[in-house]
């Protein structure tokens, strides 16, 4: 049975994954802490929090509320930022068999050219995913991600100082999904991840005052899943190149599903911070449910609905 996906076909360092689930940034830490509930090195990849130039202490507490069917969050990017990334983290992961993504993060377009010229050729980093969708920083993140034009200025810097494979992470904060997606391919994306968290929000009705000390944050879990999932189908149609799916998988199906609308592999978030062995589960499980129908290949889901 083969469940490997090459996300990456166009780059020369390409991308490939045993199997088609990952970590979805920020919700999985480094893989580094001591004690991690699941084994590591039986997923597809592993991307880690998003990096940032300089360390960042993040949002002011509170910063995380739980909703009908999800989360709100506003975690703010804390992060060691990219030089103890590289000094601490990276040394670990080049030990490992499974490809490891840095999800990066700036301000303006050139931190995200510094930040990518950094990491280029840094042991145990495969690849780097350009986060053009937090909802939760004041400057940058999301304001890059909700124009085509400003999308691709960030990925063709981005990709001028980096031979690593380039993902590029896109918001469902914008009018224009299909015209995001195919701007930052054609500014040199290998391969588009979507979606990022939905800006939403929470007030305590007693106090009278938002429950998130910064007002509104990103909405994520089971609530968002239809969305996120008729955003892949839809950007799976409008590129020609590997999509990564987020947003709401819980399980296998869920998983499967985005595999079935265009996706060739996806990122599991929020259902790690309930279940921290979920991404591990969900791969044990895609790979029961093609055994049990006679599936030998995992591209026979893929887009399999478009067919």
């Amino acid at each position: 049975m083969n469940l490997s996906v090459q996300l990456a076909p166009k780059s020369k360092k390409g991308l490939l994954l045993s199997n088609p689930v990952m970590t979805a940034s920020g919700t999985c830490g480094y893989g580094t802490e001591e004690n991690y509930p699941f084994d590591i090195q039986q997923l597809g990849a592993f991307i880690c929090k998003g990096t940032t130039l300089e360390a960042r202490d993040g949002n002011v507490q509170p910063r995380i509320v739980e909703t009908a069917a999800g989360a709100l969050n506003s975690i703010g990017l804390q992060n060691i930022g990219v030089s103890a990334l590289i000094k601490e983290k990276a040394p670990v992961w080049a030990k490992w068999q499974i490809p490891v993504i840095v999800n990066i993060a700036g301000e303006t377009v050139d931190d995200y050219a510094r930040l990518a010229a950094m990491l280029d050729e840094v042991a145990g980093v495969t690849a780097i995913e350009v986060n053009i969708s937090c909802p939760n920083v004041k400057f940058g993140g999301a304001e890059f991600g909700a124009k085509a034009e400003s999308a691709a200025r960030v990925t063709a810097a981005a990709r001028k100082e980096t031979s690593l494979p380039l993902i590029v992470k896109l918001t469902p904060n914008t009018g224009d999904i299909a015209g995001v997606a195919s701007a930052v391919a054609a500014a040199g994306a290998d391969t588009i991840s979507l979606i990022n968290t939905l800006k939403g929000m929470a007030i305590d009705i007693y106090k009278r005052q938002p429950l998130l000390d910064s007002i509104t944050g990103g909405l994520s879990g089971p609530a968002v899943k239809p969305v996120a999932l008729a955003m892949v189908y839809e950007v799976a149609t409008a590129v020609d190149l590997p999509v990564i799916g987020c947003g709401g998988i819980a399980n296998a199906r869920d998983a499967i599903e985005f595999l079935m609308a265009g996706a060739s592999a996806v990122q599991v978030g929020t259902a790690a911070l309930v279940n921290p062995g979920a991404p591990l589960d969900i791969a044990k499980d895609i790979e029961q449910f093609m055994s049990e129908r006679g599936i030998k290949d995992i591209k026979e889901l893929i887009g399999a609905t478009r067919c």
